[in-house]
């Protein structure tokens, strides 16, 4: 049996499903210049590809035909060289919608191996969302925004080939820049992204996170029943309506909360949240109304808090509330927690309001971070800032 690599990409489903699917099929093409053989292909099951639903797929490289069959033979790789992240939101884990619950962004990152994220962060701020772990691995970032696209457009800002740069410099042994360059001269027929390609391979760079190291947040997961524990034909669960429940602060019932599942969450879906300013409600119930994820709680007071755990970040309640900046969608990277906003404003208004305040100056407006299709043309726009963003990295 002769050597077998396996890369990982963890992306957004259909936002940057083109994306990873360029890397993964780079990844090959590139190996293959060196007289390697490989696959790429998505995995498809528990996570399908809707909308910002975290999704994997695998670039697996052999250097003879029996070593590949047997790589190929899985249908997920238990163990990768190579994580790459194409959304630093997704650090905060993956796989919501599969059996097991969140599992961590590495893991299936082999010890002492490296972990690729695209975003603007750095590395220790990056840490506070990616989970401890027991070995130690390493960490690169490839300075840049998420690209989102939607389905059927594909956002080129050469963030495909920045990745193959970044991987030529800390996987040498699965292919080199020389390689690299290569399949982008004669593939993609672009002395510019070879150039690009070039540029972060000479200033990638990766940080030691030890063992211990990271988000020490135990990650929401639940056993599966075994045959002997499931009900007898075919039946659903009901859930109970909800009801009144009590203000943090006068102790007094009010409002509605409906019971939702225990095992059904939505947040690693979200790439931004609904920041909200209760102080500027005027209970007009539009948010609560058009959330098609029932995400909102009615307070006591009379207000709409949504459930961080249920909201997948859509953005619905935003275009729909009258008031200005009475509800802004944020970047999710600004917040490590799904705690309840108006409960936060119970215990202290004016600490709530200066700290949103200072959320909203910071974290990128919605037209610079968008996850679908909005207007023709709009990535085009988007396009030289974020090829300016990869020429400062």
């Amino acid at each position: 049996m002769g050597q077998l690599f396996a890369v990982e990409v963890i992306y957004r489903g259909v936002f940057q499903k083109t994306l990873a699917k360029n890397i993964r099929r780079g990844i090959v093409l590139a190996a293959r210049n060196e007289g390697k053989l490989g696959i790429s292909f998505g995995r498809y099951g528990d996570s399908p590809e809707r909308n910002g639903i975290p999704a994997k797929g695998f670039s697996i490289v052999a250097n003879d035909e029996q070593t590949l069959e047997a790589g190929m033979a899985e249908y997920a790789s238990k163990q990768v060289d190579l994580t790459v992240v194409l959304d630093d939101t997704l650090c905060k884990g993956v796989e919501s919608w599969a059996w097991y619950g969140l599992q961590p962004v590495h893991s299936t990152l082999k010890p002492g191996h490296t972990l690729i994220v695209v975003s603007l962060q750095d590395a220790p701020t990056l840490l506070k969302s990616i989970h401890r772990r027991e070995q130690p691995y390493k960490l690169g970032i490839v300075k840049g925004a998420a690209s989102f696209s939607g389905m059927w457009v594909y956002k080129d800002d050469h963030t495909d080939v920045r990745i193959l740069g970044a991987i030529a410099k800390v996987l040498p042994e699965l292919f080199s820049l020389e390689s690299a360059e290569k399949f982008i001269n004669e593939k993609l027929k672009s002395s510019l992204k070879a150039a690009s390609a070039r540029t972060e391979f000479e200033r990638f760079a990766t940080v030691d996170v030890k063992a211990g190291q990271g988000n020490p947040e135990e990650l929401f997961k639940f056993d599966l029943p075994d045959w002997k524990d499931m009900r007898g034909g075919v039946s659903i669960k009901g859930q109970p309506q909800g009801g009144p429940y009590a203000d943090p602060v006068t102790k007094q019932a009010g409002g509605f909360r409906p019971v939702r599942n225990e095992l059904f969450k939505k947040y690693p879906t979200r790439t931004m949240r609904p920041a909200v300013n209760f102080a500027t409600c005027i209970k007009c119930t539009q948010c609560w109304l058009n959330c098609p994820d029932a995400a909102f709680d009615v307070t006591p007071e009379g207000t709409y808090d949504p459930n961080l755990e249920s909201c997948c970040g859509c953005g619905i309640c935003a275009e729909v509330c009258p008031v200005k900046n009475c509800i802004t969608m944020v970047n999710e990277s600004e917040f490590h927690g799904n705690d309840s906003q108006w409960a936060e404003f119970r215990k202290g208004k004016d600490a709530y309001l200066k700290r949103l305040e200072t959320i909203i100056q910071k974290a990128e407006p919605i037209e610079k971070r968008s996850n679908g299709f909005r207007y023709r043309g709009q990535y085009q726009e988007q396009i030289p800032v974020a090829l300016e963003i990869a020429k400062k990295g």
